[in-house]
């Protein structure tokens, strides 16, 4: 192994708590609240069109899932947003830190977008609420290093993103990291044609990360708050 594997997780989980602490002071308040705050002020498409509690909830989460979706695709697409999104690919393993492995400013877009996407839509508190703990929980699922069975991972991704589906995304290869955006649900890839079923070198021999990244670079804490801001793509 070309890294020490000790740092890189001091990095990650590093990168996580500045994420979390920067959000937060500049964002005092949660997704929650603001899905709160939304229904209170009969603010968004949901409070004027009255739907079932119950209608709105499954709704909600499926149209939060899939904004996500869109906004994994855009980060990709969007120069400027790659830079900061890049943070993240540039891990050298995959394992479940690398689910927790944003650049703060990415952190912030994404709580922004979410917000606007919750404002918009007037999605209830407890649809936010429940996304936001299966998302974090698939995130950590799907990041983690482990390996389903074959027979099980074929029939668990027609419904949600596992390790092996999730890990092609971060192949060195292009081709390939520019597939399987997903974070939860694993309908979108396949509705959108983005879906691929299995990296070209097999899950043993696919390389993880950035092609031009040295390895010693990407668990540097330093360089990773500073690699959105120099000139390589």
């Amino acid at each position: 192994m070309r890294f020490n594997k000790h740092k890189r997780w001091a990095t990650n989980l590093s990168m996580a708590l500045l994420g979390s602490v920067f959000v937060r002071l500049l964002l005092p308040i949660s997704a929650t609240g603001i899905a709160y705050l939304s229904h209170q002020y009969g603010v968004g498409l949901f409070n004027f069109l009255h739907l079932n509690q119950a209608v709105s909830v499954i709704l909600g989460i499926a149209l939060l899932d899939v904004a996500i979706y869109a906004q994994h695709v855009i980060f990709h697409a969007v120069p400027w947003l790659w830079k900061f999104h890049r943070v993240h690919h540039a891990d050298p393993d995959f394992d479940v830190s690398t689910g927790i492995r944003f650049h703060p400013i990415e952190i912030l877009l994404s709580m922004l977008i979410k917000f606007a996407v919750i404002v918009l839509l007037g999605i209830p508190a407890i649809a936010v609420l429940i996304f936001e703990i299966l998302l974090n929980a698939t995130a950590m699922f799907n990041h983690s290093n482990i390996r389903l069975p074959c027979t099980v991972d074929k029939w668990v991704r027609w419904f949600i993103i596992t390790p092996d589906m999730h890990r092609v995304h971060h192949s060195t290869d292009y081709s390939e990291m520019n597939r399987n955006f997903g974070f939860n649900l694993s309908c979108w890839d396949r509705l959108f044609g983005t879906y691929i079923d299995q990296p070209k070198l097999g899950h043993e021999r696919m390389e993880i990360g950035l092609s031009h990244q040295q390895p010693e670079q990407t668990i540097s804490l330093t360089h990773m708050l500073l690699m959105p801001f120099n000139k390589k793509k």
